[in-house]
């Protein structure tokens, strides 16, 4: 799998990210080290124990690394949970809204990280 079909694969913009970054060898270094971000894991859990301060921070953190690597759908998912979390401390939050996003940022997660295994893969197999 090269580079540009690994964005494809995930709903990223190739394109985007490249404008910014310019080299593939940084660009595939960056994502790869996504994968050992924290702030995935730690919204999950913070999620499952309906902590919302640090699903909070976590999504918000989430949110910025996608946006930064243009990870548009999972860029775009992480938007709307970070909103509805935005308030916990003023608003009560919305159980059901709540579970629907956090549904939509596992699947985009999901989608993003094996789309990135796979590249790892590929470039494992190639050398």
């Amino acid at each position: 799998m090269q580079l540009e079909e690994c964005y494809a694969t995930f709903g990223g913009s190739y394109e985007d990210v490249k404008s910014r970054l310019m080299k593939d060898d940084l660009i595939k270094r960056l994502i790869i080290k996504f994968l050992a971000d924290t702030s995935y894991d730690n919204l999950e859990k913070a999620m499952n124990e309906k902590n919302y301060g640090d699903a909070f921070r976590a999504v918000h953190t989430l949110k910025g690394v996608s946006q930064n690597l243009s990870f548009d759908v999972l860029s775009h998912s992480t938007e709307g949970l970070t909103e509805t979390l935005r308030k916990w401390e003023t608003v009560p939050v919305d159980e059901a809204v709540c579970q629907q996003q956090w549904k939509q940022v596992m699947e985009a997660y999901q989608t993003v990280t094996d789309a990135i295994r796979s590249l790892q893969e590929s470039d494992s197999s190639n050398n």
